[in-house]
């Protein structure tokens, strides 16, 4: 017997077959699942078509109402109640039916168009004999080309996803963010550009900085526009026109359409653009990659002693090998998370925009892919709500660091010196050079910041106020600032 491991896994050679016990390929349909099961209302394949359904329904009881279709019953509330039930009920059993209706049409929208056909017909049963609903079978999918039931759908799924799932995840981030700056609005830290010791700020003026930019993209999704179009084949309603030539076909578009809740496209090819989902993900993206710099700034500020990681809260046992380390976990899942996101956001963005003439099917495929993007993104938020919530603010740590860099209030000093030249003083020349001098590669202290003051001649007035000026009080506005967010 050959003492080698076989190198594929194959279950050939005795191992067992994953695939077949069920295995989730993706890490979001596994071990992430409760953080992002919620998009699955929306966004996975059987989210798409209960939407798809709701719009065939939609559809036919908008026409039925209106009056659109000559000699055509009009309904009664039970009727309405009926056909809406569908979509309302679509569940375990209406998936796997239309599974079986897919593999016999080839067509994932042919196969919606015959669930609802089957629900019609079994209205008699629920409704009397004497229901109009089993004759209706033709108004099913009527004057609709696929794609004017696809981008619909989608928009409804989009909306729906964005609304009661991303946003509410990245609004409990941006509380967070304003909890931290409120709670540091006052703790005095170090800053740092280009890495070096640079003017003090405050830990919760940092975090007010996060928190504004990630307020103005959560904005500008809350007024995203989601757009649809029903108006057949190539755009022109020119079925609808010869079959019903005196219906206001693009007033019937309309209302139907802002009936959903979405905005009207009136002028498209078979396909509606797709421009509204680009512009959506790009400020997902953004809004995105502000946050993954959250992440890699807290995970800093960790490693500087700057934040304290609550073991408890962090719920982690941190290194496997050495029990000192409270490792960053949330922070790096996070900004893993948002880089595989704003991969697939720009994807999308970047192709969904495009279609060779009146359309190709690359969108199809490529729209499969929304609910794996914001997946990873709402995954993301969560891990920082986490990780911030498990962190406290160092200020000891931080003061330390801004006792031992005295030479930060060289450009307190310059200022002051050219602000006192301006107003008439003598000898304040060249302070730019002077400070350099003084600070450049040396370390300074309290006593030699001191002395060099006192040795400038500066008025009494300057003289006093740089004389009690610390690295800890140069913090200028930072803590108005830091409570402007609230």
């Amino acid at each position: 017997m050959s003492t080698r491991p076989s190198p594929l896994f194959s279950p050939d050679a005795g191992y067992a077959d994953l695939a077949s016990s069920g295995e989730p390929l993706s890490p979001l349909d596994g071990r992430y699942r409760p953080a992002v099961a919620a998009l699955a209302n929306h966004l996975s394949e059987a989210g798409l078509n209960r939407a798809r359904v709701h719009v065939e329904i939609e559809w036919m009881i908008h026409l039925l109402d209106h009056r659109v279709l000559p000699g055509a019953p009009r309904l009664a509330d039970a009727e309405r109640d009926y056909l809406r039930a569908l979509p309302r009920r679509f569940g375990a059993d209406e998936i796997a039916r239309l599974a079986q209706l897919e593999a016999e049409t080839r067509h994932d929208v042919k196969a919606v168009e015959y669930l609802i056909g089957e629900h019609l017909d079994a209205a008699a049963d629920a409704l009397g004999p004497d229901s109009p609903l089993p004759g209706l079978r033709e108004v099913v999918h009527v004057f609709c080309t696929s794609e004017d039931i696809n981008n619909l759908a989608y928009a409804l799924t989009v909306k729906a996803a964005v609304d009661q799932v991303w946003l509410p995840a990245v609004r409990a981030l941006h509380e967070c963010l304003v909890r931290l700056a409120e709670a540091g609005a006052d703790a005095p830290m170090l800053a740092r550009t280009h890495g070096q010791p640079a003017t003090p700020v405050t830990i919760g003026k940092e975090m007010a900085v996060f928190a504004h930019r990630l307020g103005r993209q959560i904005r500008r999704v809350e007024a995203a526009e989601y757009l649809g179009k029903i108006n057949g084949a190539t755009g022109t309603w020119a079925a609808h026109v010869v079959s019903v030539p005196d219906a206001d076909w693009p007033a019937v578009s309309r209302a139907f359409v802002e009936g959903l809740g979405l905005t009207w496209n009136p002028v498209t090819t078979q396909i509606e653009s797709h421009d509204w989902q680009a512009e959506l993900y790009s400020d997902i993206a953004r809004a995105g990659r502000i946050c993954h710099n959250l992440a890699t700034d807290c995970w800093t500020y960790i490693s500087m002693g700057y934040f304290h990681q609550n073991l408890a809260a962090q719920g982690s046992t941190g290194s496997s090998t050495m029990p000192h380390k409270v490792n960053p976990i949330r922070f790096e899942n996070a900004e893993a998370n948002l880089e595989v996101s704003a991969a697939l956001l720009d994807s999308l963005a970047s192709t969904l925009v495009t279609s060779r003439m009146q359309r190709d099917l690359t969108d199809s495929t490529t729209q499969r892919n929304i609910g794996t993007a914001l997946g990873h993104s709402v995954l993301a938020y969560d891990n920082l709500v986490r990780g911030l919530d498990g962190v406290d603010i160092d200020a000891e740590r931080m003061a330390a660091d801004l006792d031992e860099n005295w030479a930060v209030l060289g450009e307190a000093v310059q200022q002051a010196m050219r602000a006192a030249a301006i107003g008439g003083a003598t000898g304040m020349a060249n302070p730019y050079e002077r400070l350099k001098e003084l600070t450049r590669g040396h370390d300074v202290g309290a006593d030699q910041m001191r002395e060099f003051i006192v040795g400038l001649g500066l008025p009494d007035e300057v003289e006093e106020r740089l004389l009690r000026l610390t690295p800890a009080s140069y913090i200028g506005l930072a803590p108005q600032i830091a409570r402007w967010v609230l």
